[in-house]
């Protein structure tokens, strides 16, 4: 007994150790991805607090009040908001507005998509705790009936990740013009122009290199940011001992009061300028999928929050003595004897939170192009070791032209910090109301606690926001116009697409009329597996019926394949995919429907025709089995079953390498004609990636019995693989119908038609080979 209590010690404490190394890893690792944005802010949050009338109070007792301000408000935004309360509403270890709203689909009917399914809940990731706890409030039913309340939920999430992409262009500008601007400090003849032409070099560099991935320069980061918080953390307690230590009384929250009887409206305006301070604390939840929540709220408290807290004291305590270094009052504050080692660091600590800026961009345009809400980009996954980096070159350059226009243009940290705080605080306002919903509908606290929630930050939230709007005329402007016109594409897109597939869903061919076709569908049937896209997860498209009366003959074998994305952000491989049949077994139709969650990155999946005939295969086996069980479902559109692609036993082929076969061809054909192989060969030859892929033959394994139905199902699969693979898809057209309104023409044949020819094509997106590839032409009159 005493051994095996001295046993379970042991592990305890080896368990106990792991976790600990695990968890300062992580928050080692946090400081370059996370904190870049927020721990450069005091570059220029005094400056900007104090470019209005706030310049004319010179006097200590104003000083006092803004650091109280400063310090209350990081305090109660970045500490009590979001690393106590927010970073525990994680979407599975995700984090960001996204994430807020795929919690909220998941417990309550908002999504606009009606594409969910059943069999999605099933999902081992939907919900957190495994089980779905079923709520019935008024608030909740009340939102679920009207379509019109969901539809502004939606421009609410819109919004807020067109604000974070308007901070994928701000921040870089602010944080390279702020560091660079110190050089004249020393350089007293550098001019703002020549300053302003260093920067966009910065700039242009920083975006060049992007499509090497942050995974590798990332090593890099984490040093940067923790030398620079040690830095001005020190610098900051040698300002206070050394220019005035009394600046401590300014912790009390009386010198707030005090503050705002002095200057009225222009301590109310300089929050403009307060607010810069919690710019970048989004990030800690929005970055949340790439750590945990005990690593981040670990790296805050420990570092981020002393070292920020007594830097901006030693400023004010420099600002009380020497007002008249307000505009470059950091840098002014730096001893002389390392003042060039502590600007070599804040530049590149402002390139590493315009770097942790720039990717998480990167990832809310994947997550709204998941979600429907994006037109189709290329995505480059970056790091082979670390899930999620990518990279959009689109974006990238798109970021690059505006992040260089903001700067030309404004060529002054105080015009963009104006545009950067309405971004910034546009973002919080949209998360604590996102919030107050989930902390009803998800963590099915009393709606008392969400008023007191939603009151008591989205009051702070909305004194600073209305203090950012007064500025809109000099420089605010900017990220309401970039959001704007990031909400238009959106809407638009998301629009057109929800109305394409109710187009599909009330025009679906009737099972009846396929049956009077009969097994053979009217047509020659030939060998092959014909894959046919679609958008629908029951049901056959309209565009089959299209595809039936002009090609004269079809495949032995359809599968109808639905690419389809589910509000979860991982979906599990062995849980992808979906397959049913279509019709009675004499048909040979199937339908296979993969699953993506808002965070998975597709990637050119070169095994997926093999996988998806060993699912079909299982499926087929698993169906007779509940057949002879009397458990199988015989409607028409058939049961849906999940099947486990990396669990090879049950399965009823055998995949054997092709090259292992002597006599047989060197290459799966994709035709029987000589024309099409040859082709074929030349296609591989300037097609590297497709000749590189694995080639595989399918057998039947010798088992003592096997029923003959099955048999005969699987030897037609079979042979139907050996034939070729054939990918077919609508051109679809969209228009509006005549009877429609100006503003619905405008936006689906004028809009929505542009994003559709300018973005990338279905096929592309979906990494179909051009080769195998069969398009017939339809009109969608929505």
């Amino acid at each position: 007994m005493d051994r095996e209590r001295g046993s379970t010690s042991d592990d305890r404490r080896v368990n106990w150790k792991n976790y600990y190394k695990s968890l300062f890893l992580l928050a080692y690792q946090s400081f370059g991805v996370v904190y870049g944005d927020l721990s450069t802010s005091p570059l220029y949050v005094y400056k900007s607090a104090f470019s209005w009338r706030l310049y004319q109070y010179q006097d200590e007792q104003t000083v006092f009040g803004l650091f109280s301000l400063i310090f209350w408000t990081f305090t109660l935004i970045p500490l009590l908001k979001y690393v106590i309360i927010v970073l525990s509403a994680d979407d599975n270890g995700e984090g960001g507005t996204f994430a807020l709203y795929s919690l909220l689909c998941r417990h309550a009917r908002f999504s606009l998509l009606p594409n969910q399914q059943a069999a999605d809940e099933e999902l081992s990731t939907y919900y957190s705790n495994g089980t779905r706890t079923v709520i019935s409030s008024p608030l909740k039913t009340f939102l679920e009936k009207h379509k019109r309340l969901r539809t502004l939920l939606l421009l609410i999430v819109l919004f807020g990740a067109s604000m974070v992409i308007g901070d994928g262009i701000l921040t870089p500008a602010i944080s390279v013009l702020s560091s660079i601007s110190g050089l004249q400090v020393r350089a007293k003849k550098l001019h703002d122009g020549e300053v302003v032409i260093v920067a966009c070099i910065v700039l242009i560099g920083l975006f060049a290199l992007q499509h090497r991935g942050t995974q590798r320069v990332a090593f890099l980061f984490a040093p940067v940011v923790i030398v620079w918080l040690l830095c001005i953390g020190i610098i900051g307690l040698y300002n206070v001992i050394h220019w005035n230590p009394k600046i401590y009384y300014a912790l009390s929250p009386h010198y707030i009061v005090t503050f705002f009887k002095q200057t009225g409206k222009d301590g109310w305006i300089s929050l403009g300028g307060v607010l810069l301070c919690i710019t970048g604390t989004e990030a800690m939840f929005a970055d949340l999928g790439h750590f945990t929540q005990a690593s981040i709220r670990v790296a805050f408290v420990s570092v981020i929050y002393p070292c920020l807290v007594l830097q901006y004291m030693g400023q004010a305590a420099f600002i009380s003595k020497n007002f008249s270094s307000v505009p470059t009052s950091f840098y002014e504050s730096i001893p002389e004897p390392v003042f060039w080692p502590v600007f070599v660091v804040a530049t590149l600590a402002a390139v590493v939170a315009s770097q942790a800026v720039i990717s998480a961009t990167f990832s809310i345009v994947k997550q709204c192009h998941a979600l429907g809400c994006f037109p189709r980009v290329k995505v480059v996954h970056t790091s082979r070791w670390i899930y999620g980096q990518i990279y959009i070159p689109e974006i990238n350059w798109i970021l690059m032209l505006l992040c260089l226009a903001v700067t030309l243009g404004f060529r002054d940290t105080t015009l963009i910090g104006n545009a950067y705080g309405i971004a910034c605080m546009a973002v919080m306002f949209v998360t604590t109301w996102m919030m107050a919903l989930v902390i009803v509908f998800v963590w099915q606290k009393n709606t008392i606690f969400a008023l007191l929630f939603l009151l008591f930050f989205g009051f702070i939230e909305a004194v600073y926001l209305s203090s950012s709007i007064i500025k809109v005329p000099q420089g605010g402007w900017a990220p309401l116009v970039l959001s704007f016109i990031f909400m238009v594409i959106m809407y638009v897109w998301h629009y057109g697409t929800r109305r394409k597939y109710l187009f599909d869903l009330q025009n679906k061919v009737s099972m009846k009329w396929i049956l009077t076709l009969g097994p053979s569908l009217g047509i020659v049937r030939v060998p092959g597996i014909g894959l046919i896209y679609t958008e629908l997860v029951t049901g056959v498209p309209a565009i089959f019926s299209h595809f039936v009366t002009n090609l004269p003959a079809f495949h032995q074998v359809l599968v109808f394949v639905c690419v389809k994305s589910v509000p979860v952000p991982y979906v599990p491989p062995d849980e992808r995919y979906l397959i049913g049949r279509i019709g009675p077994r004499a048909y040979r139709m199937y339908r296979c429907i993969v699953r993506y969650g808002y965070k998975d990155v597709q990637k050119d999946e070169d095994n997926f025709e093999n996988l998806l005939v060993l699912s079909i295969a299982k499926f087929i086996h698993m169906e007779a089995e509940e057949t002879s069980s009397g458990g199988y479902d015989a409607s028409p559109d058939g049961r849906m079953a999940v099947i486990q692609t990396s669990d090879t036993c049950g399965t009823t082929l055998v995949m054997r390498d092709a090259d292992q076969h002597a006599g047989d061809s060197a290459m799966i054909r994709s035709s029987k004609s000589e024309t099409l192989q040859s082709l074929q060969s030349l296609y591989e030859q300037e097609s590297p990636s497709t000749s590189r892929r694995r080639r595989v033959r399918f057998e039947l394994p010798e088992v003592e019995y096997i029923d003959p139905q099955v048999k005969e199902e699987l030897l037609a699969l079979v042979d139907a693989k050996e034939a070729g693979v054939a990918y077919i898809m609508g051109h679809s057209y969209i228009k509006a119908r005549r009877t429609a309104s100006f503003l619905k023409k405008f936006v689906i044949d004028v809009a929505y038609s542009f994003l559709r020819k300018n973005c990338r094509g279905p096929a592309v997106a979906l990494n179909i080979p051009h080769i195998s590839l069969i398009e017939v032409g339809m009109i969608y009159h929505v």
